[in-house]
């Protein structure tokens, strides 16, 4: 399944392909972004971790149209991944991201956010989108709060770091138009 690039004020999102994953590789394994994954990531991060997870699991699963993962660049250095964000059909899991150590608190996973948001209601015709987050999150927690999202249920989940309690954020199709507009 093909599917477009999608740009930001800041920002060009491309369809991820395996060519990715060396940089992938650079960027990711740091334990300041993957503490608060999904204890599926391996810890340590295996030198061919991000090769494997793109061909075996991302790609096959964007070619299926369960996924959508674009990589995150600036515009201007298009040439240069700083992170990803991804749209999946999964129960209570329909949005992931990660951005390199160099390029957070700057607002840029918060318009990749928005731009992803928008393609999964206005393209995909969803009709809720839901977020697993770790509570001790707190910036992944800020990006929902300022997206007009809420939380809907709270659970424990196995993070890369241990089991710990987790919410789960929603916003429905309604609602995103509603602040989109606002």
């Amino acid at each position: 399944m093909s599917f477009p690039s999608l740009e930001t004020r800041r920002l060009i999102l491309r369809p991820l392909v395996i060519e990715d994953a060396a940089a992938t590789q650079r960027l990711f394994p740091h334990w300041e972004i993957v503490r608060y994954m999904a204890s599926v990531v391996p810890w340590p991060y295996p030198d061919d971790g991000a090769e494997t997870f793109y061909r075996e699991v991302a790609l096959p699963a964007s070619a299926a149209g369960q996924a959508w993962h674009w990589t995150m660049r600036l515009r201007d250095r298009p040439e240069e991944m700083i992170g990803l964000i991804s749209l999946k059909r999964l129960a209570n899991n329909n949005r992931g991201f990660w951005i390199g150590l160099p390029w957070q608190r700057q607002g840029l996973t918060t318009e990749a956010s928005h731009v992803v948001t928008d393609y999964w209601f206005d393209t995909l015709g969803q009709e809720v989108l839901r977020v697993p987050k770790a509570v001790a999150n707190d910036g992944s927690r800020r990006i929902s709060e300022r997206s007009g999202m809420r939380v809907v249920a709270t659970e424990t989940r196995d993070f890369v770091s241990g089991p710990q309690p987790a919410e789960i954020w929603e916003i429905t199709a309604e609602e995103w138009r509603r602040y989109r507009a606002g």
